[in-house]
């Protein structure tokens, strides 16, 4: 039995995420389901899996944050605008020069809070101000509604697209066809980490764990790849959005400096003096959450094909929300970036569930606050209990 209550524990977010599916999609009569609706999940949300990346770097390192990609998402948002629509910069170099200004931004913010000894929050609090007004200025010195649009075609396609378009309705082979591979690749995954485990003498998933774990994989995989067949196929969000994931997923288990993320967070002191340069440690976790939050501009900017002064609002919120409810340790040195995909999942299905609820905004945010708290109260309570044992 015991074994059992540590799996369900270990399991509660993704558990609590099928709950919270199944209720939304039975107070909306099914439109949950709807091939429409899981592509909408997907694409705007897409921000969400994409800061929460970089926020779980961050996190790692000490549970430190960014309160500034919400504000950079409109001002990297209000540049590109600028450059693409009012200069007629090509997209290849729009795309080109706003990466290299989002570099610029995260080696000033990594150099403040590693070798300044800025703290985190505060340094990043002062972007929030002042990238929000800068974009905002920006867009009303270059247009008169405060909007920059049409966004063009060849930078929609690459962030917004679809690859190997159909019809609505009409099923898209080519996007089932990955389901299924991927589908293959995750069950020889799994098959392979275990026998691995095993043979090193690690502690490994039992059979049947493994197995339960594989079939609902392979069921979530499948669904989204039937429903986005039906929906006109893959869209390119979820191509980006999956590369991020899977290669952080490989730098956090897999490389040497992914595991000095988490010694940094679980013990700073004791990993400098180890040998470690725990500065050069934290002004990368900064340089790539700028990175990242400018590869999330380009969604937005794609996805609403204009450049606004709202883009971005409480994005930093939802991005630290996700980490957080994934069972990222607000102290850090723990957390996964499959916690994380999970926890952005879970926010990205509040958001949609409550649109198709027609719930006021204000009443959005104080569920997403209750969830936030109620994973952190989670958190501490685990935490301590392991302390006791």
């Amino acid at each position: 039995m015991a074994k059992y209550l540590d799996v369900l524990k270990k399991n509660a977010m993704l558990i609590i995420l099928v709950l919270v599916f199944l209720f939304f999609t039975a107070q909306t009569g099914g439109a949950m389901l709807s091939p429409l609706n899981f592509n909408a999940l997907i694409i705007q949300n897409a921000y969400v899996f994409i800061l929460a990346t970089g926020m779980l770097m961050c996190m790692l390192t000490g549970g430190n944050i960014d309160l500034s990609c919400g504000s950079f998402v409109c001002f990297m948002g209000a540049v590109g605008g600028v450059l693409m629509v009012v200069k007629e910069r090509g997209t290849g170099v729009s795309i080109l020069l706003m990466l290299l200004i989002g570099i610029l931004y995260g080696c000033v913010l990594g150099f403040l809070v590693a070798y300044v000894d800025i703290p985190p929050w505060i340094a990043t609090l002062a972007g929030y101000l002042a990238f929000r007004g800068w974009g905002t200025a920006i867009l009303l010195n270059n247009s008169t509604t405060g909007s920059i649009a049409p966004i063009p075609a060849g930078f929609l396609k690459i962030f917004s697209g679809k690859i190997f378009e159909t019809p609505i309705n009409q099923f898209n082979v080519v996007c089932f066809v990955v389901g299924i591979i991927a589908s293959i690749v995750v069950v020889a995954l799994n098959i392979f980490t275990r026998a691995s485990k095993l043979k090193k003498g690690y502690e490994a998933d039992s059979l049947v764990s493994m197995i339960v774990k594989s079939v609902l994989s392979v069921f979530v995989i499948m669904l989204f790849a039937y429903k986005l067949a039906k929906a006109g196929g893959i869209p390119t969000a979820l191509v980006w959005v999956v590369a991020i994931v899977l290669l952080y997923s490989f730098i956090t288990s897999k490389t040497t400096l992914g595991r000095y993320f988490y010694t940094i967070g679980g013990n700073k002191e004791a990993t400098r003096l180890s040998g470690v340069d725990t500065r050069l440690i934290m002004f990368f976790a900064y340089l790539n959450m700028a990175v990242l939050t400018v590869i999330t501009s380009f969604v937005v900017l794609a996805r609403t094909q204009a450049a606004n002064s709202t883009a971005g609002t409480n994005y930093e919120m939802d991005a630290i929300a996700a980490c957080v409810v994934g069972g990222v340790s607000a102290y850090g040195g723990s957390g996964s970036v499959f916690g994380m995909v999970v926890g952005a999942t879970l926010i990205g299905v509040i958001n949609l569930g409550m649109q198709l609820m027609n719930v006021d905004a204000d009443w959005q945010k104080i569920v997403k606050g209750i969830v936030l708290l109620a994973a952190v109260v989670f958190d501490i309570l685990a935490a301590k209990k392991n302390q006791s044992k």
